[in-house]
């Protein structure tokens, strides 16, 4: 039986820095630290640069069998080809989403420190489900943060991969994993 996108949510989840972006950097660290997903997020206007971006971003991930996520943009996501989205609380719907993108996407949901919302996230076909900020946070200082219990709680409860995120570093990944996390993103721990 062959395996489905979301299957492969699991291991190191790549998040890449918020600038314009060295694409061989980015291949460096994927290849170096085997990432299995890699999100691009890059809050510029600019969107041609973001479509070109995601399109070089988009052929990279194909090249090293890396599943490829937009982040927040729906439109975006659709026109490269990604494997997939990741919304926020204030982006659309996961049912939205899976809507427009089809029932191969993968769609991922943040959940911040909340189990009540990734029942809902599970139930409105998300994919997965990211909980954090597990740690503190040079991206995001001022991120809810999430106990490693309520990983262990989440987890007896749904059925779809968490992924653990906010101040992962190569030091800390092991203590998410042993919550329950099947996979770990990291921007700050991986691209600084």
């Amino acid at each position: 039986m062959a395996i489905t996108l979301d299957q492969r949510i699991q291991g190191l989840y790549g998040i890449t820095p918020n600038k314009k972006l060295d694409i061989e950097f980015i291949e460096n660290i994927i290849t170096a630290h085997q990432v299995k997903i890699l999100q691009y997020r890059h809050k510029t206007q600019d969107y041609q640069l973001k479509l070109d971006e995601a399109q070089q971003l988009r052929e990279l991930c194909l090249t090293h069998n890396t599943l490829f996520i937009v982040n927040d943009d729906i439109n975006l996501c659709e026109k490269v080809g990604a494997h997939g989205v990741h919304l926020g609380q204030r982006d659309k719907s996961a049912t939205e989403a899976r809507y427009k993108l089809g029932k191969q996407a993968i769609i991922g949901v943040s959940c911040y420190n909340e189990i009540g919302l990734a029942l809902e996230a599970e139930r409105s076909g998300a994919s997965y489900v990211a909980f954090g900020a597990l740690f503190p946070s040079t991206t995001k200082p001022n991120a809810k943060h999430c106990k490693l219990s309520v990983i262990k709680s989440a987890k007896k409860r749904i059925n779809i991969p968490i992924v653990g995120i906010g101040g992962v570093t190569f030091e800390n990944q092991s203590l998410a994993f042993n919550a329950g996390c099947n996979a770990v993103a990291m921007l700050d721990g991986l691209f600084t």
